[in-house]
């Protein structure tokens, strides 16, 4: 809560240098605040309203892909790729061809390895391959960018970059190109690294736990979004309808509690202050660790336990003091995308217990790793399965013939 008169957001400066300078993350006073106000109306009730048929609509197409894959698949990867598409072809609608898509895809990944390296410019350097992706990466999305102004024909929906152009000019700044590209490109790493770890704790923990899974699908037959016969009800998820799952949202909020994407948040001291008898002098690099707190909060009972009706409304674990829950960080530097991360969460749940069956196809669930950002170190290999009318497991044409009976 001292953001701007007590501590200031400290970037690695690698970090600094690769996501650019016109960047909110790397904005402090006023300028912070003003982009925070333009950026804000991406993430508005309306904006989230016109993303969510084109995010279901992409979860779907992934996971028919990941049904359809004979071998079991790194879950880890493939939200990985997941979370990038949904960033290019929903948040910034660029129409990029599938193959040049793969492209900036490898790309981004080598950007994103280097993001937190140390910042020393030599040949083969992490910190100089960072860069060249990001020269690359800039150079892709200025294309993308141009094309899309170009052509606004057949636009069935404001995008998060049309929404972004116009929110400046609302408040009387016209965004540049390279403010553009900068901004796009801060917009894909938010929304890339940590939600593709939260989808991925998200499939862990239904593994682990079928009896979540279950539960879950009896909330959907409940609202009309599953028939009891277990086939998906035809049309496109609202709003309004996710604001009513109630045990959906106790489950997300659960794996944000007990899997949250990243450590916590960096702050330089401005000026010399008191916590708790301690005294924190001006200058120090300071850490407030959002896993140390959500495992120490007195107000949660059992915290290595998942269960997610900690949040039910009987038990509402969370209701007591403001900082014991905060996966999003807090403050003015409260993650501006929260919203979009936890639609984005709450739909592929939503599908997984439609559409699909999922077995680990390993003996064991692998360990957990916390650098860059939480994820199981062999990625989480599992078989996915198409359904049936009746929630069945289709197999693959070749399983099914030979285990017919002749």
């Amino acid at each position: 809560m001292g953001e701007h008169h007590l501590v200031s957001t400290e970037w690695p400066r690698s970090t600094r240098m690769l996501l650019g300078p016109n960047t909110v993350s790397n904005s402090i006073g006023d300028i912070h605040r003003n982009k925070r106000k333009v950026f804000s109306k991406i993430f508005s009730h309306e904006a989230l309203e016109s993303y969510l048929p084109k995010i279901q609509l992409v979860i779907q197409d992934t996971l028919r892909a990941w049904s359809s894959h004979p071998e079991a698949i790194n879950v880890y990867q493939e939200a990985q790729k997941l979370t990038f598409r949904m960033a290019i072809r929903v948040l910034l609608g660029f129409s990029i061809p599938e193959e040049d898509l793969g492209h900036l895809f490898e790309v981004y990944q080598q950007f994103v390895e280097n993001v937190f390296s140390l910042p020393v410019d030599l040949p083969f350097s992490g910190y100089r391959r960072g860069i060249q992706a990001r020269q690359i990466l800039q150079k892709g999305l200025e294309k993308a960018i141009r094309e899309k102004l170009q052509c606004t024909q057949g636009k069935d929906y404001s995008d998060a970059l049309d929404l972004l152009i116009e929110s400046s000019k609302e408040h009387g700044k016209e965004m540049t190109m390279q403010e553009l590209k900068d901004g796009t490109l801060e917009l894909i790493f938010a929304a890339y690294a940590t939600t593709a770890s939260a989808s991925t704790s998200l499939i862990m923990q239904l593994l682990k736990h079928p009896a979540v899974l279950e539960k879950l699908r009896e909330e959907l037959r409940a609202h009309g979004i599953l028939h009891s016969g277990g086939c998906p009800c035809e049309g496109t998820l609202r709003l309004d309808t996710l604001s009513g799952l109630r045990y959906l949202d106790c489950v997300i909020k659960e794996v944000m509690r007990l899997f949250t994407p990243i450590s916590g948040g960096y702050r330089t001291v401005l000026q010399t202050f008191e916590l708790d008898g301690f005294q924190i002098p001006k200058g120090w690099s300071v850490m407030y660790s959002i896993r140390d707190t959500h495992d120490t909060a007195p107000v949660f009972k059992d915290v290595n336990v998942f269960d997610p009706d900690r949040f039910s409304q009987a038990r509402s674990e969370d209701k007591d003091g403001r900082f014991h829950y905060l996966p999003f960080g807090g403050g003015v530097r409260t993650c501006l995308g929260k919203h979009l991360a936890k639609l984005f969460l709450k739909v592929l749940a939503v599908e997984l217990a439609s559409t699909s069956r999922f077995e680990l196809a390993t003996r064991t669930f692998p360990r957990i790793t916390l650098v860059p950002v939480l994820h199981p170190v062999d990625g989480l290999s599992v078989k996915f399965f198409g359904l049936d009318s009746n929630q069945n497991k289709i197999l693959p044409e070749t399983e099914a013939m030979l285990s017919a009976t002749v």
